[in-house]
């Protein structure tokens, strides 16, 4: 079996490739083999002590997992080049430890040795590529120095290991922890003397407990658990979100002895995913009541329409109300400060503009005057504009003896508005509780105005009463 085609070329200073991994001279100057290889498993550079270890040149870019000329197990049988620690190390994107292999070169001769792969990740935790070091064991039992050499590479190796963003730990079969490396301590917030020799349930939360026995039990049958989403508890009580891989760790027998793991903050990952279903059921609630709307527009001209002109420019206004309304609910995508300020008093007057009839005072308005000013702006008429909606949809603006009436006052402080609704279809108390415009309505108030809001279905209407401190109305 070949991996690397080709027989060797003449022994020339190592080469590399251009992006090889800074501190290639570094690497240059080990007296173990060492090589990186890319994401996809092929070779960007070696040093020279690679050269000596394989006795061949191995083309950059081309060769792929591992650059000796042929590999065997520890018991002689031949290995793929796509079955060996590195490619193991790439695929499942953790360090592989505890194994050994033998490279034939093209003499014929052939060399024990103990890899150590270790996949390296970006900033963003994608996988960039891997880094091996080989270590010679040919005759290790007459030779002690090549002993002492591996462990010295291999601290220098597990100081790679140490640098990486995500957190790794190791377990013993007892569930007690054995490493712990920065990352750990950066997710977690324990260092290592706190956690070394501390049970990892001090990091599950009491509800998730049963999930490290069920762990425990699969990694002793000699499974690994790939990419489960978990929650844990930091030192300071606070709870995260993460990815967790678990793998059994092997003692020099092959009996498991232990775990590694690694777990990965996923918080951002799921915030995004919720902002993202949010918008989607915001956007699929305000295209609803835009068709809905229209349809309560066109009915509402056409009660007091004199002809089919008059009921088209009535139409025509309305809609036009309607969506200079609708704009003002928008966000500042830029985040830049909202547009102009504006009244209370102006702002009620464009958000139920498109349901006023001619002739008719419909809806009243009687308060203060009072100046609404930044983002205020967008969540205030975004709230306003929602009650509008139900109102027209359902409540009092839907027939044609309905009337609603806004009254406010402030005082200490604070604005209280109340919202009154007579004359439309009976009021159920608990209408649409669990809908999406409830949520957004109560949202809006709680959330972004710092304020309250109750409802009252009373026999002859709803009435909504709604406070805020006015300092949240200013900006």
């Amino acid at each position: 079996m070949t991996g690397t085609a080709g027989a060797a070329t003449p022994l020339t200073p190592a080469r590399t490739k251009p992006g090889i991994p800074a501190g290639a001279d570094l690497l240059q100057a080990l007296p173990a083999a060492v090589y990186t290889t890319d994401a996809a498993g092929r070779i960007t550079f070696y040093n020279d002590a690679a050269v000596a270890l394989w006795g061949v040149r191995p083309e950059l870019g081309e060769a792929e997992f591992c650059g000796s000329w042929k590999l065997y197990w520890p018991d002689g049988t031949p290995m793929r080049h796509d079955e060996c620690p590195m490619a193991l190390a790439l695929k499942e994107k953790r360090a592989i430890r505890g194994m050994e292999a033998i490279a034939e070169r093209p003499d014929g001769s052939r060399v024990s040795f103990i890899p150590y792969p270790t996949p390296l990740f970006d900033a963003s935790g994608e996988l960039v590529g891997g880094v091996n070091m080989l270590i010679d064991i040919t005759g290790r039992d007459r030779d002690d120095q090549s002993r002492k050499t591996a462990e010295q590479s291999a601290r220098r190796l597990a100081a790679i290991v140490e640098s990486s963003e995500d957190a790794i730990l190791a377990k013993d079969l007892d569930g007690i922890i054995t490493d712990w490396n920065q990352g750990a301590e950066r997710l977690f917030g324990y260092t290592a003397e706190e956690a070394i020799g501390r049970p990892v349930t001090m990091l599950i939360p009491l509800e998730r407990q049963d999930e490290e026995p069920a762990i425990l039990a699969r990694i002793r049958r000699g499974e690994r658990i790939e990419h489960y989403e978990t929650i844990r508890r930091r030192k300071d009580g606070s709870l995260i979100e993460i990815s967790l891989t678990v793998s059994p760790v092997k003692d020099g027998n092959g009996r498991v002895a232990g775990a590694s793991k690694i777990a990965r903050d996923i918080t951002e990952r799921r915030r995004a995913e919720e902002r993202q279903a949010m918008l989607l059921r915001e956007m699929s609630h305000r295209v609803k009541n835009l068709f809905a709307l229209s349809g309560a527009v066109i009915t509402l001209s056409t009660r007091s329409a004199k002809s089919p002109e008059d009921l088209a420019e009535q139409v025509r206004n309305r809609l036009g109300s309607l969506a200079r309304a609708h704009e003002l609910t928008l966000p500042d995508l830029k985040h830049e400060q909202a547009v102009t300020p504006t009244t209370l008093q102006a702002l009620l007057r464009t958000v139920v503009s498109p349901y006023e009839e001619r002739g008719r005072d419909r809806v009243t308005t009687v308060g203060p005057d009072l100046t609404i000013t930044g983002h205020a702006v967008t969540s205030l008429a975004l709230l306003l504009h929602e009650l509008a909606t139900n109102a027209a949809k359902y409540g009092a603006l839907s027939t044609p003896a309905g009337s609603l009436a806004v009254e406010w006052a402030i005082e200490d402080g604070t604005l209280s508005l109340t919202w009154t609704e007579r004359g439309g279809p009976p009021a159920r108390e608990g209408a649409d509780a669990e809908g999406f415009g409830t949520w957004l309505v109560d949202s809006t108030i709680k959330r972004q105005l710092q304020g309250r809001i109750s409802r009252h279905w009373e026999a002859d209407g709803l009435t909504i009463q709604m406070s805020m401190p006015l300092d949240r109305l200013m900006g």
